[in-house]
């Protein structure tokens, strides 16, 4: 009876050495992540928890009292008159998931010890192994001992120590302790590891203490710190300094960032993060953030007093983002950027740098079955510093039409399926937009569409679409196409008929399976009627005709434009699955208008008032794993030359891997869509010289005639294992940040995996 009331304690009590392998709390393998982000030249990276040595609380033990423990050993020597019970051979003990085997157990109920010597090993439940030379349970099993022990952690991470005691006032004390994420062989140095003199936790406080904790790499110490205090695992937040950032840049020079976490409450955060630099006034940054229940918002922010000439002087960004649900229908949300001026984010490094708008928006969202609404308000502000290099005047005019669009309110609704499956559609979309320059448009749109679906006995599939689209417009200081300002009202009315068909068909052998489809959509709708003198253009400019709306029945991406003209667009679609070659997809489409001033025929060669369009399409190759292809075109009806290009490829297996971009794009200079002639080409080559070495290579080039010449390239040399990566990358380039301009830009950066990163 005795051995069955001793080892349930004896099981419980080792808990709290198993935790001991659990408490360096090692995140998980696959949340180490490579770190993209472009960063300050000599910017150094410190981790939160250098050491990462973190110990955790003993779990409740949630078995039941009658928790059967099984029990076995070659020999059982029960001591009456010393009161001393000893097991030998093979001792193991089962318990709630857990394994204890060992050489001898004692049992010394007069000491109140429970001691196991030789080949101490004990099984974790979540795969977790100590090894260990010897365990000493006393006073009632509240405080132990383990001697020299091993642990292999869930995560293939390995810890050491030279002992481990848990005190009977919930402090747990290792000494000469160590950790790796490495694998560690027989005899040989693992290429880095942590050792700490001292790491003790303390359950009451929730504290984990480090003394003289070092990094090794290859036996060398590169990073140490006498002492150091975190909050443990079981702390989820806390107010505090966190690890502070150190770098440099071209525009701050040597920076020092402290930063320090207020937890206001369970639901609200403020970080505290100024910026103090050798070249500039401090800069003064921080976050908020609040949790709700069915919402949340977070701001965040900086400002700074520039004493630089060509620079505003008093400058600064702002950001607020959240998202309220309302209830199981509505939702709001809002994203609003706001920078001081078009090259702060640049100078500072900060999100949306490279973006030639900074965009705003909040948008009150109503879902219900298939029925939506939305009220929406933009807000725009150019940043893109090439177009401000290129010609300021341009960019100051574009700065002074940019829209601000409050409300835009869009509402679609679909009935249920009515007779032979047919179903209706009605949107109703409102826009106010108003422009800095002092230019208005307010537009109502309504369309009511009805579709019918419908597949015949011959595999043949119909859609037949009939619409009509109402407009009412109201614009004020319209500057339109004829030099002159209108200021009215306006209204339009667009009927619309179109039928789509498509016949696919089916060959299939032992090797592959074939679809080959042609497509046909006509459209019937009247000549004109955009009122393009009286109405603007703000929501279909962006209009080009490619493979990808030429089978559509409006082209138009907006409402400001009606796709006026009967037409008729034909295409033909074919795609071959195989078994050995891959997969191959092919597309090229045509459009025949019956208006020849359609803004889809503007551009072209049109002396003899022809009537189709230019051919568009796509290719799509896989044909194995060591060859990818893909090519979208536009091509001239006439000589079939090239008014837009998109080729890329790859090439090679997966240990060298070679690929090539290549894009045209033919100058336009059409009333709906401005732009310049484009030929770019990429390339680049990766090799991976062995499992753990990669290195690539690559080329940007301008070939334009204007502006001919390297945009960018670069390289990047990598080292990954199970516990270390390093990264090396330059990269030459001619772009958009006013301080990299024609630059190099170098980074090393050295990743401990579990651990932290550093980078310059």
């Amino acid at each position: 009876m005795r051995y069955s009331s001793i080892l349930p304690i004896l099981l419980i009590t080792t808990v709290c050495s198993i935790k001991t392998a659990e408490a360096f709390d090692i995140p998980e393998a696959g949340e180490f992540r490579t770190k993209e982000e472009k960063h300050p030249t000599a910017e150094m990276f410190v981790s939160n928890n250098i050491t990462d040595f973190k110990t955790v609380a003993d779990k409740p033990n949630t078995a039941e009292e009658d928790e059967p423990v099984n029990f076995s050993a070659d020999e059982m020597i029960n001591d009456d008159k010393n009161n001393i019970i000893t097991a030998k051979g093979n001792v193991e003990i089962i318990y709630n998931e857990m394994r204890l085997l060992t050489d001898k157990l004692v049992y010394d109920e007069n000491a109140d010890t429970v001691t196991a010597l030789g080949n101490v090993k004990l099984y974790a439940a979540d795969g977790s192994i100590v090894d260990g030379d010897k365990i000493v349970l006393s006073d009632n099993m509240s405080v132990g001992d383990m001697y020299n022990i091993k642990a292999f952690l869930k995560d293939k991470s390995y810890v050491t120590a030279k002992s481990f005691r848990k005190k009977n006032n919930h402090t747990k004390v290792m000494r000469k302790a160590s950790y790796t994420a490495c694998d560690v062989c027989e005899g040989k140095s693992p290429l880095w590891q942590v050792k700490a003199q001292k790491v003790q936790h303390n359950e009451d406080t929730q504290n984990v203490y480090y003394n003289h904790a070092l990094i090794y790499f290859k036996k060398v110490p590169i990073f140490y710190t006498p002492f150091m205090t975190h909050p443990d695992p079981t702390v989820k937040r806390r107010s505090g300094f966190l690890a502070p950032n150190i770098g440099s840049s071209s525009f701050l020079d040597a920076y020092f960032q402290p930063r320090y976490f207020w937890a206001v409450n369970d639901q609200t955060n403020v970080l505290i993060s100024p910026i103090f630099s050798s070249n500039k006034n401090p800069i003064w940054n921080g976050e908020f953030s609040h949790y709700f229940y069915n919402a949340n918002t977070s701001l965040s922010g900086s400002y700074l007093k520039d004493n630089q000439k060509k620079r505003p002087k008093h400058r600064g960004n702002f950001i607020a983002k959240g998202r309220y649900d309302i209830n199981d229908y509505w939702r709001l949300t809002y994203d609003w950027r706001y920078a001081s001026d078009y090259v702060y984010l640049k100078d500072m490094g900060l999100p949306n740098q490279d973006d030639a708008w900074l965009n705003s928006y909040i948008k009150l969202e109503r879902f219900s079955g298939r029925d939506y609404v939305s009220i929406n308000g933009y807000y725009y502000k150019i940043l893109s510093y090439n177009l401000h290099r290129r010609s300021v005047n341009r960019f100051h005019a574009l700065d002074s039409q940019k829209p601000t669009v409050a409300p835009l309110i869009e509402a679609e609704f679909y009935s249920d399926p009515l007779i032979w499956g047919s179903h209706f559609r009605n949107e109703l979309t409102t826009a106010s937009v108003y422009h800095k320059n002092g230019a208005e448009t307010q537009r109502i749109t309504s369309i009511n569409a009805w579709e019918l679906p419908y597949t015949s006995v011959y595999g043949e599939k119909y859609r037949l679409v009939a619409s009509v689209k109402s407009d009412a417009y109201y614009v004020n200081r319209y500057p339109n196409a004829e030099d002159d300002t209108y200021t009215g009202t306006t209204t339009r009315f667009f009927p619309q008929v179109g039928l789509e068909w498509r016949l696919p068909f089916v060959r299939a052998t032992e090797s592959s399976r074939q679809i080959i489809e042609p497509v046909v959509v006509a459209v019937a709708a009247p000549n004109g009627g955009n009122k393009i003198e009286k109405i603007p253009n703000e929501d279909s400019e962006d209009v080009y005709f490619d493979d990808t709306n030429v089978l559509d029945l409006d082209r138009f991406a907006g409402y400001d434009r009606n796709d006026t003209g009967s037409r008729v667009s034909y295409g033909f679609r074919w795609n071959s699955y195989g078994n050995i070659f891959g997969k191959t997809s092919a597309f090229i489409a045509q459009s025949l208008e019956q208006d020849e001033h359609s803004v889809f025929l503007q551009g072209l060669d049109n002396e003899d008032n022809s009537h189709v369009s230019d051919f568009v399409g796509r290719i799509n190759a896989s044909p194995n794993q060591y060859l990818g292809l893909q090519y979208r075109f536009r091509l001239d009806r006439k000589d079939l030359d090239a008014k837009y290009s998109e080729f890329s490829t790859t090439v090679g297996p997966s240990f060298l891997k070679f690929s090539a971009s290549y894009i045209f794009l033919q100058g336009n200079t059409h009333y709906y869509n401005l732009y310049s002639e484009r030929k770019e080409l990429r390339t680049a080559i990766r090799v991976n010289v062995s499992e753990n070495w990669m290195f690539s290579l690559y080329n940007l080039q301008d070939l334009t005639k204007k502006y001919r010449g390297r945009l960018e390239h670069g390289g990047k040399v990598i080292y990954d294992d199970e516990c270390f990566r390093w990264d090396v990358s330059f990269k030459k380039y001619n772009t958009n940040n006013p301080n990299l301009d024609n630059d190099y830009e170098y980074s090393m950066t050295f990743y401990l995996k579990t651990i932290g990163s550093f980078s310059s």
